[in-house]
């Protein structure tokens, strides 16, 4: 049995901002998702580098191989975005968040820099398999903040690691996944404005993965949408 994604992409610029810094990436093996930092355009070329970086990869790849090439893009990653910045040192400070799941047989590796997430829903039951790199996350695992407090918190987007052009490798971790399982993966203009239990409710309410991600962002919008959306829905399917 040969396991494979199947993803639909909802990128939406939000209600407030005017340009969009998300980019996503969306195939049979491999989902992705980047949120650039850094200002109208070199958030969208951080974000941009990263995402043509990855869909360089040439899958299947075995697990440990999987894991390496994933260290390797974001390795790469820097690269390119320290050569822009030196030359247009206006850039300096653009970069990118990274959220992607590399599928190697029936696990998923993980690959995160930054506060976009990756969720898993298996039997109605939702779990968060990244730790955002926050300020305010941080607090929480010192025990300072709660989660419902760090949600409120005015420097809740306040990101403590990111692709920018500096050496620093991406937090792997692997998931065994299986037929029925959806994965999400979202940049933070959800995750920081919609609740992990409204997010669980509409993944396992709307089959239709684009239907889904619709009804993703429309939470988004009802919560003001400050930021840009980006979604990605994606079903464990067997070959």
């Amino acid at each position: 049995m040969t396991l494979i994604l199947r993803s639909a992409i909802i990128n939406d610029v939000g209600l407030v901002r005017t340009n969009n810094e998300d980019s996503a990436l969306a195939g049979d093996r491999l989902v992705a998702v980047a949120d650039g930092m850094g200002g109208l355009p070199a958030g969208e070329l951080a974000s941009e580098i990263v995402i043509r970086i990855l869909d360089e990869l040439t899958p299947p790849f075995g697990t440990a191989e999987a894991a390496d090439a994933l260290a390797a893009v974001v390795s790469t990653a820097n690269q390119r975005i320290r050569a822009a910045i030196t030359a247009d040192p206006a850039r300096e400070g653009m970069g990118t968040t990274l959220t992607a799941g590399l599928l190697a047989g029936d696990t998923l590796v993980l690959a995160q820099v930054g506060d976009s997430r990756c969720y898993l829903l298996r039997d109605t039951e939702l779990t968060q398999l990244t730790r955002d790199d926050t300020f305010v996350q941080a607090l929480v695992d010192q025990g300072a903040l709660t989660p419902a407090q760090a949600r409120q918190h005015p420097q809740r987007s306040l990101v403590t690691r990111a692709v920018q052009g500096v050496d620093a490798p991406p937090a792997i971790g692997t998931v065994t996944v299986y037929p029925g399982d959806r994965l999400l993966l979202c940049s933070d203009g959800l995750s920081d404005y919609v609740d992990d239990q409204a997010i669980g409710a509409a993944l396992g309410t709307y089959y239709d993965r684009q239907h889904c991600g619709e009804q993703l962002v429309k939470l988004a919008h009802q919560a003001g949408a400050p930021d840009n959306v980006t979604v990605v829905v994606t079903d464990v399917a067997t070959d």
